[in-house]
């Protein structure tokens, strides 16, 4: 009998995982719904108790000395959400950038068929190597798996239908561009201005074209260095992109200055996303970046942010103000949004966090059109918009008319 629910609960809870994903919309097609139920996760978790392979969480597979995730197996919402948003057919060739456990390239390799091929990469040898041997260990002896610096591709096997990306990518190397075949897809989960976000591009003539825009977080793909780390006060400090024109010397001391705070009258409940308040930020402000805040420095009332983890705060000169917010009395769990400045222009640079929670809060589902162009480009060649320049490439954002 025991023999028997031992045998039984992994397959039970594999399916009541797929049916939960199913029935909350994270999975929309048959094809996807096929490869999550064909592939048990389990299987690339030796030593993960069944309930947490098969929660909705992530699953740390190495760290650092500090304790630093360096590896993971995804959320199994942001697994199906991006393997959606990749649209793999039969046939087609894929290349995975960051093979984690082997799980995600077993359900590519599902997903392809019998006549595609798939093909994983991961900079850490150890972890190839661990992916590699979960992959065979579960019956995908044929999935390619190459010890290298996922930026460099993979051009033997190229060109690629499809390129995955699944680890947080602060800029778009050219061999990836180089490999993926003219009308091809590649997902990545891009970074910028302290944000990420998974965007399916299109490659077309030249320049790659969103289809699709998703909230994520990823482990930072290693080997990446475009962001800086500015530490305000004790517990506090914000991140931002070297491109950007913030000056450390000039915000010494900023948090000293009067707090002024904006609430331009928008409310949410207690559940509802707010994360394109900072997707406006990031095209509105230049000086958009991430503030991180501990738990001492908020408990004591030093600052106030409203995700202090991960909180969207812009830079002006000597001033800067970050997004917060204050539950309305006589409720149970609806908030007024707003912001609080810092700084000689912190008031003003409040009331313009303010204006782009009103401009989100008009349309909250709208999002913007990002075009990816190889670094070089010429102004002239470029759409209008937001341009920011990074090591490879010229990203723009347009809002749609």
């Amino acid at each position: 009998m025991t023999t028997d629910t031992a045998h039984i609960q992994p397959d039970a809870l594999h399916a009541q995982l797929v049916d939960r994903l199913l029935d909350a919309g994270h999975i929309r097609t048959a094809a996807v719904e096929a490869a999550m139920r064909a592939v048990p996760r389990h299987l690339f978790l030796p030593g993960t108790p069944l309930e947490e392979s098969y929660a909705d969480q992530v699953v740390v597979t190495k760290r650092d000395a500090d304790g630093a995730a360096l590896s993971s197996v995804s959320k199994p919402t942001i697994v199906a959400m991006m393997l959606e948003q990749l649209e793999t057919e039969p046939g087609h060739r894929v290349l995975e950038v960051g093979a984690g456990a082997g799980y995600n390239a077993a359900l590519l390799r599902e997903l392809v068929g019998a006549a595609g091929e798939v093909t994983t990469i991961d900079v850490d040898p150890e972890v190839a190597e661990q992916a590699r041997t979960r992959l065979a260990a579960a019956g995908y002896h044929d999935v390619q798996v190459i010890a290298r610096d996922g930026a460099l591709g993979d051009e033997e096997h190229a060109p690629f239908d499809r390129i995955i990306i699944t680890a947080g990518s602060w800029d778009l190397p050219p061999a990836w561009w180089q490999q993926l075949a003219e009308g091809g897809r590649i997902v990545v989960p891009l970074r910028w201005r302290g944000l990420t976000r998974s965007i399916a591009f299109d490659h077309r003539h030249g320049k790659l074209v969103s289809r699709s825009m998703n909230m994520c977080g990823f482990v930072p793909m290693q080997g990446q260095d475009g962001e800086r780390t500015l530490h305000l006060d004790e517990g506090i400090a914000v991140h931002y992109d070297h491109d950007q024109p913030i000056n450390p010397d000039a915000l010494r001391g900023v948090l000293d200055q009067p707090r002024r705070e904006a609430w331009p009258g928008v409310t949410v409940g207690g559940l509802e996303p707010v994360d394109g308040i900072w997707l406006r930020l990031s095209i509105a402000e230049p000086g958009t970046c991430r503030m991180v805040a501990q738990s001492s420095a908020v408990d004591s009332g030093r600052v106030a942010p409203a995700f202090p983890k991960l909180n969207p705060a812009v830079v002006d000169g000597a001033s800067l103000a970050y997004f917060t917010f204050r539950h309305l009395p006589g409720t149970d769990s609806r908030s007024e949004l707003g912001a609080i400045g810092h700084g000689p222009d912190g008031a003003e640079l409040a009331d313009r966090i303010g204006e782009q929670i009103r401009a989100w809060d008009r349309n909250r589902r709208a999002a913007p059109t990002v075009e990816a162009f190889p670094a070089g480009t010429p102004d002239y060649q470029l759409p209008e918009g937001l341009v920011i320049d990074k090591r490879h490439t010229r990203l723009t954002f347009s809002w749609p008319t």
